[in-house]
């Protein structure tokens, strides 16, 4: 109440973090919406808002890419609990040269990257890339 600047939309920046006023950066990056709106609410309680309520809803995700032998290779929004398959179907599905029993995953995160042959249910995350390889006659 009374607090309508702290309304807003923020993006996380390269650093992965959201800057908000009164409390400034808070880490992003990683967590669940519930524990940055607890984090959140922490900040505000000490010292600004005696009773802040937050809510945290993720607005849109990084998109994942998709390359190699399908029917349409690029980079498509990430919808959440994708796995491989359902990226290939949105990528138009396998081209007829696809090798449909190998196909790679490359995840990175804070850890750094991670590349790996993975069956068509793996989940995938934003950012992910999903490379179909070309089978051998």
């Amino acid at each position: 109440f009374g607090q309508e600047g702290l309304t807003n939309t923020y993006a996380i920046d390269a650093g992965g973090s959201i800057t908000m006023p009164l409390i400034g950066a808070v880490p992003a990056r990683g967590r669940t919406p519930a524990g940055l709106a607890a984090e959140i609410t922490g900040k505000l309680r000490n010292g600004y808002i005696r009773d802040p309520s937050v809510a945290v809803e993720i607005e849109s995700y990084r998109p994942f890419f998709i390359l190699g032998e399908v029917a349409a290779p690029g980079q498509y929004p990430y919808v959440p609990n994708m796995s491989v398959e359902s990226a290939v179907a949105i990528a138009g599905g396998f081209s007829p040269r696809a090798r449909r029993d190998r196909v790679t995953l490359t995840h990175t995160d804070g850890a750094g990257s991670m590349r790996i042959v993975v069956p068509l249910g793996t989940p995938i995350s934003p950012g992910d890339t999903v490379l179909v390889g070309e089978r051998w006659f």
